[in-house]
This record gives C-alpha cells, structure tokens and sequence, in this order.
C-alpha cells in the first residue's frame, strides 16, 4: 500500500506508538479525509444553521419529507453481527490498559470501549488506547502494575463494541494537507476509526467477531449516511464483503430522536440497533433551547427521572422503531455505583439500578448499559426475568406506541424546580469533572455517581440557562450571574486540594461557560482547544 505526504504527526511519539501509526494506517486517515473531510464540515454547518433556527424560534419536528420512509413496511436492518446476538448487560469505559482487563473480564456481553465521553481525548489515551485495544483482541493485554498486581485475561470476553468520537470534534495531533495543498482540519471521529478498523477488522473476523461501532451524537440522517459511506469506503480498502461493519447509533440528541427511523434506514446495510443516550439528550435539549423562554427550563438534575413523561415518549419511541425494523434497542446508563467500602451505598445503588433496569426490561429493550462490573448481575437479572431465556426483545412490536412530536417536547415535570442546592451540586459536579478530565480521565466517580462529559455537560448547560432565562430558585429569588459565581468561588474554595490538582483552570473553564453572553455549544471542544493540545509549535514527529 503505498504511503502519502499529506498526513502528519505532531504528537510526540510514545512507546508503541509507531505499531499504530504506520506509514500504511495513515495513509488509510489521508483517504477518509480526503473523501469524507468536505463532508463532515457540511454537516457541522448544517448543525451551525439548525441551531441558528432553533435559536430564532423553529421548533423540531417529524420531517414530512421522509414520510415514505416511515410508513414503508417492508425494509428491516442488517441486525446483530456474529456476537452481537445477546446484548442483555454492556459495561461502557475507556481504554486504558487496566480498564480494558477489567471491562474484558467483567462477564458482560458486551465492552463498549470508548473514545468519546467516558475518554479526555489526550494524545497519550487516544493512541494508547489504540494500542490496547490491539492487545485485547489479539489477547496480549496482561501486564503486571507498578504496585506489582498483576492483570489478566480470562478465557469468555464480551464483544467489543468501540466507540470513536463525534463528528464535532477535532484532532489537533494530526495535519492533514488537501490533495489542493490546503491544510484542512482532522476529524477525531475518522482518526479513532480509521485506526481501529484498519488494525483490528481482519483480526477481529478471524475471531469469529467483527468490527462494531457505537456512533455518537448524530443529529440527523445526513449524519448517518456519511457514517454509512465510510463504512462502505473502508469495506472496500481491506476488500471486506459489504455489511460487514455492524453499527449501533446512540440516540442522545432531540433532533435525532425525530428522525430515528429515517437513521435506522441510511445505516440498513450495517446497522445493528439503536441507544438510548440518556444524559447527552438532556443536554441536547438543554443546548437546542438554551435561549428560549422558561417552558424549556428543565429542574434540577435529580429530579430528571426516566419515568418523567418526555423521557419515557423518548425511550418508548426508541423501542417501538427498532423493533419494527429488526433492530435492537439498548437502554442507557444509571448513574448510580457501588461503593464497596460502604454498604449502605453500595445497597442503595443497587435498589435504584435494578428498578431501573426493570424499567427497561419490561419496556422491552433488548440490553442495557451499567459503569460498574458489581452492576452487571443486577442488570441482568432484571432482563433475564423479563426475557424468559430469549436473548433479545425484537418480537414485541410495542404495536401500543404513538408518540406525537408535542410529547418529546414537553418539558413539564410536575413538582419539578430549581433549588439553591441544586446550583450547588452542578457547579461542584462540573469543578470536579472539568479537574479530573483535565488531568487525562474522562469517567469520574462524584458523590457515589459516575459522572462523564454529557453529566458534566448538563450541568454547565443549565447553570447558563437558568441564569438567562430568569429562572428562580424554590425560594422566589432569581438566579442571576453574580449569584453563580459566588457559588463558583465558594464551591472552589471548600474543595480538598492536592498537589498538581487543576481545580484553578477548571473554574476558570466553568467561568467562561456559564458566566458568557453566548452558549458554547460543547464543553470538549473549548476545553480541548484550550488544554488538552500543544501541537500548533512542534515540528512533525514524522510523514507518512
């Protein structure tokens, strides 16, 4: 295969570093690029303009332009890949070395490896992770601590399910130069991708498994039929038959979820089913409508429950459009984790996760996602109870389903309100997140919940709104700039800090989120920018 000159690397080169980005890997990301960068930055504009017209009063809806979409009865997806049949428990994690051992000897069905909120994308765990993940498949991923415990990999491992990160988000350890001599921007989405299909597809086929993807914040078709023209692009380059990718798309954002069966049909050829993203699609709704009026304020967090009636019209809907189309619905992510040094949380943990799992079971999702391998036998009690030994639900239609478009957008929970604590608890949520992603972990225990970028994204995203679109707290007064950032400061200086912590540039992050005129639309892409990479001033490391 030959190499090309148009896709450099600028970041520092780490051991093993180079068994991932070889001459023929890159020139693999320098053909993505070339045939889906263009393409990728009309759909962010597009993303650009929806949100302009949200912003302006359009309100989301079920497009009539797909209608023959939806009402055609005839076509179904590709369904699950070999290994993909059973998907009752998912553990989600990143791709460090010592998660990968746990999450792989967890007893799951499925690892859903991550580069994308469970991840801080530095340079050192994108590609490390990489090559982890190349270990794990070929089964070479034992290593021994520097506390000298040693890791090791049991013989029954879950399919991995990997996924890279959005389109949204770019690779600042790369340069890339058009075929027009320009330099052109680098997708994190077709890096992460690119490297682990390209290393591992083979691999993984032979293993009697294949490559499976979790698909990220899509917002529209548009997005899902790029996402199916590289997979049938990189089919192609490794002369795999077609369909041989298996997707899962999460449904995490509020316009996707009017269009998820029109998702489901771009991806036919390759799909495997759909997610429910619970925490990213309130933060979707939160960044959709951030500026218009109170009708869209949502409470504090914990009063947000998947029983509420627009979370459970979403969930429903999911269901009831996989199934219709063959497909598998897999439910999202308790918050809720044990703590083995206290049982009272630890019990507390498992009443809620299992209740919620029920939910779900008895809704008739075919899997479901847990953070925490003490998590899994109570999930999947729950399905196999409901499940009566099938390993999935695809049989129930849900036929007893209709949600209308008004339903996903009422917001209202009744007794629902914004509580001085509730300020409280996202701004010491969003400090201690923002501090642990800094220093390179993107899945962070606070306060006995695991916390990801989408939990942390919330968070900001409501301190912004509540205090722009004049919300109050229970106790009649209104929530105004000054009054967050009290609690900002009060909030940092009560923290327990400890040497090399990065608390300080957290709340400097956190101040320029929520205290601004306008709304960044991604708490990852500004802090990336800012943080995570220094590669603008370095020499490349080398060209392929």
């Amino acid at each position: 295969m030959t190499t090309h000159p148009r896709f450099e690397v600028l970041g520092e080169l780490e051991p093993r570093f180079n068994e991932i980005l070889t001459p023929e890997a890159l020139a693999f990301l320098t053909a993505l690029h070339d045939q889906f960068a263009a393409r990728r930055q009309d759909r962010l504009r597009e993303r650009y303009e929806r949100q302009k017209a949200i912003n302006a009063g359009y309100t989301p809806t079920f497009r009539d332009s797909t209608a023959p979409v939806r009402e055609e009865p005839s076509w179904r997806v590709a369904g699950p890949g070999p290994g993909l049949q059973d998907r009752r428990v998912e553990i989600t994690g990143p791709t460090d070395r010592k998660m990968t051992v746990n999450a792989l000897n967890s007893g799951a069905q499925v690892w859903l490896a991550d580069h994308e909120d469970a991840t801080s994308p530095t340079w050192h765990n994108i590609i490390g992770g990489q090559v982890n993940l190349y270990d794990a498949i070929r089964r070479q991923i034992d290593f021994t601590s520097d506390e000298g415990k040693e890791y090791h990999l049991g013989e029954e491992t879950p399919t991995i399910v990997f996924r890279p990160r959005g389109w949204f988000l770019g690779e600042k350890h790369f340069r890339y130069t058009t075929t027009a001599g320009q330099q052109g921007s680098v997708s994190g989405a077709l890096v992460d991708f690119g490297l682990y299909f390209f290393h591992n597809a083979k691999e993984l086929i032979a293993r009697g498994r294949g490559p499976y993807f979790y698909l990220p914040k899509l917002e529209s078709l548009e997005g899902a039929r790029l996402w199916d023209d590289v997979f049938t692009f990189s089919e192609n380059w490794l002369d795999l038959a077609h369909g041989t990718i298996r997707a899962t798309v999460l449904i995490e954002t509020i316009t996707a979820a009017f269009e998820m069966e029109e998702i489901l049909y771009e991806l036919r050829d390759h799909c495997a089913g759909l997610n429910a993203g619970r925490w990213d699609y309130l933060f979707s709704i939160i960044k959709n409508f951030h500026s218009r009026g109170r009708s869209f304020l949502l409470p504090d967090r914990s009063q947000i429950t998947m029983t509420v009636p627009f979370m459970r019209a979403y969930t429903d809907l999911l269901v009831r459009t996989c199934h219709k189309r063959g497909a598998y619905a897999i439910g999202g992510m308790s918050a809720f984790i044990p703590n083995r040094r206290d049982p009272l949380v630890t019990a507390e943990a498992f009443e809620k996760v299992a209740a919620d799992k029920r939910r779900e079971a008895v809704d008739g999702f075919d899997g479901t996602w847990v953070a925490h391998p003490d998590l899994i036998p109570v999930a999947r009690a729950e399905f196999d109870a409901a499940m009566a030994g099938r390993t999935d639900q695809t049989h129930r239609l849900r036929e007893d389903v209709s949600v209308r478009a008004e339903q996903l957008l009422d917001l209202r929970i009744e007794g629902g309100h914004v509580t001085r604590d509730g300020i409280r608890q996202n701004v010491s949520v969003a400090l201690r997140y923002l501090d642990s992603w800094l220093r390179g972990t993107g899945a962070a225990a606070i306060d006995n919940l695991m916390e990801d970028a989408a939990t942390a994204e919330i968070s900001r995203g409501q301190l912004w709104q509540w205090i722009h679109q004049g919300a109050l707290t229970e106790d009649g007064l209104p929530i105004v700039r000054e009054r967050v950032e009290y609690t900002i400061d009060r909030v940092l200086a009560d923290l327990d800090r400890y040497p090399d912590d990065r608390f300080d540039d957290a709340a400097e992050i956190l101040r320029e989120l929520v205290l601004g005129d306008e709304f960044p639309l991604f708490l990852t892409v500004h802090a990336y920018d800012r943080f995570l990479t220094d590669t603008p001033a370095r020499e490349p490391a080398f060209v392929a």
